[in-house]
């Protein structure tokens, strides 16, 4: 599988009952833990003080990302996305093999 650095920027709709904005938040965490057992997604942050999240997600191709991974979450219709493929740096400290 690839690795994509994901930027997720969440714009939730004028208008939109908070209740439904409640509804879809909670079936996200449960859609992000089974991105992560499925090994899709590795890591994510937050940036201090912002409501955006940077994560590390992996996917055969950056179509399989965002139509069958991040395309899957339920917040996705009011999500901007900016998708960087990233690849092993040769002087990567956390790489297996690396001194």
């Amino acid at each position: 599988m690839k690795e994509f650095l994901v930027e997720l920027t969440t714009t939730v709709p004028e208008g939109t009952e908070p209740a439904e904005v409640d509804r879809r938040r909670a079936a996200e965490a449960v859609r992000a833990k089974e991105l992560a057992t499925a090994g899709h997604l590795v890591r994510l942050w937050r940036p201090v003080g912002e409501l955006r999240s940077i994560g590390l997600w992996r996917a055969a191709d950056e179509d399989e990302l965002r139509e069958k991974v991040i395309g899957t979450l339920p917040l996705w219709p009011w999500m901007t996305a900016q998708v960087t493929a990233v690849q092993p740096h040769p002087n990567d400290p956390g790489r297996p093999g690396a001194a």
